[in-house]
């Protein structure tokens, strides 16, 4: 009798242990998922920051350029005084000059790379859309108050998304200038 207690007694207890085994199966079983489930998070969390900033990139890049172009058109001698303009010689490709009486509208556009880190051919070419527009503020001719109006748009590609097509962003700048004036005669300083 004893012996068939101890039987018994046995077979409950290695019962018990599948039931422990099996439980415990379960809760390793969920706690990997918990742990899958949470550095997929993480790295995706990862990937989406680093895109981001790839983006943030490309733009400051693409605004910088545009700053650049607009630049170049600030520095250009713009003197009504003694008819110097030198700002229609900028190097755009496709210029368009179009006059109308005194005032006029150039329109262009130059490409370049944008200024991110890049090897071998993985470069990004932006596309500075140029408009220069001299005007008289004030909409008559006498008195002379002409003004030009600078806008440079700058247009730069980006495939980061994940979706693998290409979306076109555009960075925007625009100035309005006054012209230079380095005849002394008529600053009454020099001359005659």
């Amino acid at each position: 009798m004893r012996f068939n207690q101890k039987y018994a007694g046995g077979e409950r207890r290695s019962k018990r242990r599948q039931a422990g085994f099996v439980g415990g199966l379960w809760e390793v079983l969920i706690a990997f998922v918990i742990v899958a489930v949470s550095f997929g998070t993480i790295v995706g969390g990862y990937m989406s920051g680093a895109v981001k900033a790839q983006w943030s990139g490309y733009s400051l890049a693409a605004q910088t350029m545009a700053s650049h172009a607009l630049e170049q058109t600030r520095s250009a001698t713009w003197d009504i005084a003694t008819q110097n303009t030198q700002i229609t010689n900028m190097p755009l490709l496709n210029k368009s000059l179009t006059v109308s009486g005194s005032t006029w509208t150039m329109t262009g556009y130059m490409t370049n790379i944008l200024d991110v880190p890049w090897s071998s051919t993985n470069y990004v070419t932006a596309t500075n859309f140029i408009s220069i527009k001299v005007f008289f503020a004030n909409g008559i001719t006498n008195p002379w108050v002409q003004m030009e109006m600078v806008r440079v748009d700058t247009v730069w590609p980006f495939t980061g998304w994940g979706n693998y097509t290409m979306q076109v962003y555009t960075n925007t700048v625009c100035a309005l200038l006054a012209p230079d004036n380095r005849d002394p005669t008529t600053l009454g300083i020099g001359g005659n």
